[in-house]
Order: structure tokens, then C-alpha cells, then sequence
């Protein structure tokens, strides 16, 4: 398995795998040892296309049996056009497509014992991709937003939400399997239960659960140690979730999609255009939960885009002094809106506003950070050497925000949650020394 992109990519890789090692497949090391390849592929800007593209060139060449699914799964014409040879295409979450075109690429041994168990019996451990201590717990597929640079609708359709007694099932089974860390994920986690009509569902242990973010969040706070929230839009009922992170059920943490503060430019990218509404919002946010760590992403050189507009951005970050801060070029894709959209802005500028972005947010970055220095926070462990260990605070995300380094830490496992004495820090890391006891 070759899995590309988001964390939700990513889940779709484990339930897939999970289905397969059911009927008896087992996962190779490497492309010489298998009898099929799957290649998970992502489809949400053009350069990560041509890095799914490249996957897929590289797997036809290493084994020559590949299975193509994913977000690009929905433009097969073009994958078959470059590699006539693939065995399947399948869309994005079609797993039992998926699964099908295994079995008639390489059919599963059969065995009498197999057999006789019921069928799903063998999924009750579900296959991750991720380390054992944090897990990534997806609610929702699909998005009503009609963002004029996305074209995630048009490859997973629309808002469809699971219930939320099946979301806290899972949680429970990825606990009591080690997790310590759940990861909530969707394309719009604000948006979670509005297709389901917020609607309240039985709980196996009595009462009931509603179909809404909030009451979701405080379920999942009572199940794992740390719950994390991505990809939260700011609507409204946000404000609900902040008490339940001072409160501690939830990580006060808040990974939110501004992509833009310039009010011309949110309009031409048909998303909400409130900057000063939002800035007093994380003021209140602050006020109720002042460890809150909020981060979000932007896009610089959207169509349009004047220095004005640029200069607009900037000045609402120094404002708003978020935590963490992604900034993305903007890039064409097939498909999406903007691309109509007139005066499109250089590919010179867009390096050079790129580079700006990128040097003001690792300067709010540097000082949130040495402002921690002398703290104690807690530490989750994700790797341990002979003397040393690498963890996260509660303000990081795996994979795209910063990393807590620990000297004298040797003695600690993975999956630990430890009290850490900051010592120093950097434009994004912190480091430390795990208190004794």
C-alpha cells in the first residue's frame, strides 16, 4: 500500500487494509513481495497529482499489478491515458470496489479455518497505519461548502455524517487497543450531524448522544486522555466546544481553515468574510481557555490578490497571533472555480508573498514559544532513544506542527503523558527535561 495525502486518506488506507487482512491477505514489505499494489492517491492540487502520478510510475515499474484508488481515482481516463496497464481505478472511500478488484487481481488463498468464522469477526482489530498511541478518527466525509479553489465536493460529495454511537464505538475499541490520542477528522468538523438533522441516538451503556460536534467532543474527552479537533470552520457553535477544553475533556486546540483575512479576498473565494468578528471571537476563546492553540492555513496569490490585500493578511496575523501557521501558493486545478476567475497573480509574487508570510508567522511562532520557557506542560512520547525522547505538547499535531525534544528521558515509553520543564525554544520546538516521579 502506497497511501498518499490527508490523514483522512490515510483512513480510508486502514479500513481498506483492515477489509483485506479479513479475507486472509497479508501486507509485503516492499513491491518485489507482493502480488498487488495498491496506490492511495490524492487529487487536491495539481502538484499532488503529479506526485500521485509519480506513485503510481513507480509501482508500475517496481511490481507492475497496481491498484489505483483515492481522490484521483475520479479522473481514470487520465491515469489510463499515462498507464494503460493498471489493473482497476476505484473514487475516493469506494472500498468495497477496492476490495473486489484484490480478489480478482490475486485471488485469497481459501482456508477451512477462515471459513468458519463469521464474516467481520477478523476486523475487530482494526489494521492502523499510524504508531499504536494516537489514532485518527474520522466523522464525516464529504463538504456543502463550494470554496471557489477546491474540488473536494466533486470527489467526495456532499456532507454525509456517521452516527455518532458508531464514532464512539470506534473510539472505545481504539482505546482499549492502546490509543491515547484520538485525532478528530472531516472535511468540516463544524459541520458534523447537519445532514443527520442533529438528530439524538441510544448509547449501548444508556442515555443518549446527539448527532452535533459539541456533544460529540464531550463523549470522546470521557473515552481517550487527549482528543484533538481538525479542520474546525467557525461557525457559531464553536464557542460551545472552548469551556470543554479548559474544562480538560478536550486538547484545547483548534486547527482552523482561515485561508485569508482580506475581506475581497474570502469573497471571491465564496468563503465567510468576518476577519474582525473572528479576531474578538479568539479574544473570547483566550479569555475562557488561555492555553487555547489555534492553527490554520492560508493561501497566498489567490486570483485577484493585490499587495493591499497581502498587506491586509499580515497585519491580521500580527493581530491575531496564532500558533501555528501553514501557508500554501495558490495553485489552478482542474475543476475548481477560481481558475475562471481574472488576474492571476505571478508566479514571482506569489514565491515572494510566500516567503513574507512564512518569515512573520515563524517570528509569532519564536515568541509563543520562548513565552513558555519555565512552564511545565504535559508531553505526549512518540519516539524514545538510549537517552532522549521526541513528544508534543498539547498545542502539536503529529506531522504538521512543532515537536517537544526531552534530554535525561531515556527511562520513558511511547504513549506516555508526562509533565515536561521547558528549558528553551526555537521558531517551532520546544525542549525539555521530564519532571522526576
Amino acid at each position: 500500500m502506497v497511501s498518499l495525502g490527508c490523514p483522512k486518506n490515510l483512513v480510508d488506507s486502514e479500513r481498506i487494509l483492515t477489509r483485506l487482512r479479513a479475507d486472509g491477505y497479508a501486507m509485503s514489505a516492499d513491491y518485489q513481495g507482493a502480488d498487488v499494489v495498491l496506490v492511495n492517491t490524492c487529487g487536491f492540487l495539481d502538484s499532488a497529482k503529479e506526485e500521485s502520478l509519480e506513485a503510481i510510475g513507480e509501482a508500475m515499474a517496481e511490481n507492475g499489478r497496481v491498484i489505483v484508488t483515492g481522490c484521483m481515482g475520479s479522473e481514470a481516463d487520465a491515469i489510463r491515458a499515462r498507464f494503460p496497464d493498471v489493473l482497476a481505478v476505484t473514487g475516493a472511500h469506494q472500498y468495497e470496489q477496492v476490495v473486489g478488484a484484490v480478489r480478482e487481481a490475486a485471488p485469497p488463498a481459501r482456508s477451512p479455518y477462515l471459513d468458519l468464522i463469521p464474516g467481520g469477526a477478523l476486523e475487530q482489530a482494526d489494521l492502523k497505519l499510524t504508531p499504536a498511541h494516537y489514532s485518527y478518527l474520522k466523522i464525516s466525509e464529504g463538504c456543502n461548502h463550494r470554496c471557489a479553489f477546491c474540488i473536494i465536493p466533486s470527489l467526495r460529495g456532499d456532507l454525509a455524517s456517521r452516527r455518532p454511537d458508531a464514532i464512539l464505538r470506534e473510539a472505545e475499541k481504539l482505546v482499549a487497543a492502546g490509543t491515547r490520542e484520538l485525532l478528530v477528522i472531516s472535511q468540516d468538523t463544524s459541520a458534523y450531524g447537519l445532514d443527520l438533522r442533529h438528530a439524538s441516538y441510544p448509547l449501548k451503556k444508556g442515555g443518549e448522544v446527539r448527532a452535533h460536534m459539541t456533544d460529540l467532543a464531550r463523549e470522546l474527552g470521557r473515552i481517550a486522555p487527549w482528543v484533538r479537533l481538525h479542520y474546525v470552520y467557525p461557525y457559531p457553535h464553536v464557542d460551545q466546544v472552548i469551556p470543554l477544553m479548559a474544562d480538560g475533556l478536550v486538547l484545547p486546540y483548534l486547527d482552523i481553515p482561515f485561508q485569508h483575512a482580506a475581506p475581497s479576498v474570502l469573497k471571491r473565494m465564496k468563503r465567510p468574510a468576518n476577519d474582525a468578528k473572528v479576531l474578538e471571537r479568539l479574544r473570547r476563546w483566550r479569555e475562557i481557555c488561555p492555553d487555547i492553540a489555534v492553527r490554520s492555513s492560508f493561501v497566498v496569490g489567490f486570483p485577484g490578490e493585490t499587495e493591499a490585500d497581502f498587506q491586509y493578511l499580515l497585519d491580521w496575523l500580527d493581530e491575531a497571533q496564532l500558533d501555528r501557521v501553514g501557508a500554501f501558493r495558490f495553485e489552478p486545478v482542474a475543476g475548481a472555480a477560481a481558475n475562471a476567475l481574472p488576474d492571476h497573480v505571478p508566479e514571482e509574487i506569489k514565491e515572494e508573498r510566500y516567503a513574507r508570510i512564512m518569515e512573520r508567522t515563524a517570528a509569532i511562532s519564536a515568541a509563543k514559544l520562548q513565552a513558555k520557557v519555565g512552564r511545565t506542560l504535559d508531553v505526549i512520547v512518540d519516539e524514545v532513544g538510549e537517552e532522549g525522547a521526541t513528544g508534543r505538547s498539547k498545542a502539536d499535531a503529529p506531522d504538521i506542527d512543532g515537536q517537544v525534544l526531552l534530554r535525561d528521558a531515556g527511562h520513558l515509553k511511547v504513549g506516555d503523558i508526562v509533565a515536561v520543564t521547558v528549558e528553551d525554544a526555537d521558531e517551532h520546538d520546544l525542549y525539555g527535561v521530564p519532571l522526576a516521579g
